[in-house]
């Protein structure tokens, strides 16, 4: 799993009928402390409920077609989880607000 930031959301009202009802969040990859990074944005399935402003933890391949929201569903990422806190050694990196 990955760290991301959600930074927007994605609409299509067109679509792959197994993609109906899935809500598609905008996430660029973050630091241990919440900041985005330079790396490439990646378009999420969002199994959580998530918004914008959050972090999360999102899985990406096969991993990302496991959860009850996405199974069997062509989808490439998948936001599994909403951080509320990152801890490294000790000392907390990252507390939702």
């Amino acid at each position: 799993m990955f760290l991301g930031l959600v930074v927007g959301t994605v609409v299509s009202t067109r679509k792959e009928p197994e993609l109906e009802g899935l809500k598609f969040l905008l996430l660029r990859p973050c630091d241990l402390d919440g900041k985005a990074t330079t790396g490439s944005p990646v378009v999420a399935a969002d199994a959580v409920g998530a918004g914008l402003g959050e972090v999360v933890l999102y899985a990406s391949g096969s991993s990302a077609r496991q959860t009850t929201v996405t199974k069997d569903r062509p989808v490439d990422a998948t936001i599994m989880a909403i951080v509320d806190t990152v801890e490294v050694d000790g000392a907390h990196r990252y507390v939702k607000e």
